[in-house]
């Protein structure tokens, strides 16, 4: 049962998660429409993320991340890979436009949630999907790509991931992930450093005049992981305006619901409630959190963050509205 404030809180906010894996899953014919209850085990991995539990759980947008092989696949290149999960949400959107809307900025969202239609917004996970050609970035930005994680779990044109296959310690970004870099600012990209490597992470921060994103992570400050990013790390990202994501799975935060409003806290104490965000990484092949098992258990999230002391203004600003600030910082072009 919800207390009376944290129904009031959470019906208010725009609440946006910064990641979930569902459009490879709409490519191969999941209806995002429906309402779906997989059985077990199927349901710890995936089949997280629809419309209707979506509007149950008060969530307004949902920022997908389509991710791609490593290499290229036998009948289709990696981006036309991602282009393909792009024709899935664009289809879904196209055939119900009053239940999906697909959005480029915030005013776009904040539109949809006072017209009470779901939002999804689009990112790529990996940037092997640009499979080595600038030309790629720009024509994912014309279909409305917003941000762009520029590693994924393996080496890739751009550069080296926290781990996975050729990871290389020490070794940063590429002269072709450099220019990426640079050719998001042109674009209006927002940068992802989630499975990032170090030395990676830091150029970024160093070269970048806009806000990027950690957009589905755990921090070491709670449970030391090779998936966590550190303190400095978390500072960093605060410092150029842009936020941290708190992924659901219990293998990087330790635990469940509890655990998640631990790895949330954490960020306010050490950056301030500006820098924090949800990044479930729901559909992504990872069991999330018992309680956060999909979008309708946010409120309860909501509730578990006002017990925890929070004030219900950093509540709202940590269930969407820091992303907001990120979008409305960062233009599509």
């Amino acid at each position: 049962m919800l207390s009376t404030e944290a129904r009031a809180v959470h019906e208010a906010a725009v609440v946006i998660d910064l990641h979930a894996d569902t459009p490879k899953l709409m490519a191969r014919g999941y209806k995002i429409t429906r309402r779906h209850n997989p059985p077990w085990p199927i349901r710890s991995y995936a089949g997280h993320v629809d419309l209707p539990r979506m509007r149950d759980g008060g969530l307004t947008a949902q920022w997908f991340g389509m991710w791609t092989s490593p290499v290229s696949l036998p009948r289709m290149s990696r981006a036309a890979d991602v282009h393909h999960q792009l024709d899935a949400l664009e289809r879904a959107a196209a055939a119900d436009p009053n239940q999906l809307r697909l959005a480029l900025t915030g005013d776009d969202v904040r539109i949809a949630k006072n017209d009470g239609v779901a939002v999804g917004l689009r990112g790529i996970e990996g940037g092997q999907a640009l499979e080595g050609d600038l030309a790629n970035l720009t024509a994912f930005a014309r279909r409305g790509v917003r941000y762009l994680g520029l590693l994924h779990f393996s080496r890739n044109e751009l550069g080296y991931p926290a781990l996975g296959l050729g990871q290389a310690k020490g070794r940063g970004l590429t002269r072709f992930g450099r220019d990426v870099v640079e050719a998001c600012a042109d674009l209006g990209v927002i940068i992802d450093l989630a499975h990032l490597n170090r030395t990676g992470f830091d150029e970024v921060i160093a070269n970048t005049n806009t806000p990027v994103i950690v957009s589905h992570t755990g921090v070491a400050g709670v449970r030391a992981h090779w998936r966590n990013i550190d303190d400095d790390q978390v500072r960093a990202v605060a410092d150029t305006g842009g936020v941290v994501g708190i992924i659901f799975s219990p293998r990087f935060v330790g635990g469940d619901m509890d655990a998640v409003v631990e790895h949330l806290a954490h960020v306010v104490n050490v950056a301030g409630p500006d820098a924090v965000a949800l990044g479930s990484d729901w559909d992504g092949m990872v069991r999330p959190a018992r309680g956060l098992e999909d979008p309708t258990g946010l409120p309860h999230l909501t509730e578990a963050l006002l017990r925890r002391g929070m004030s219900a203004a950093t509540v709202t600003k940590l269930l969407g509205a820091n992303v907001l600030r990120v979008l409305d910082a960062v233009p599509a072009r």
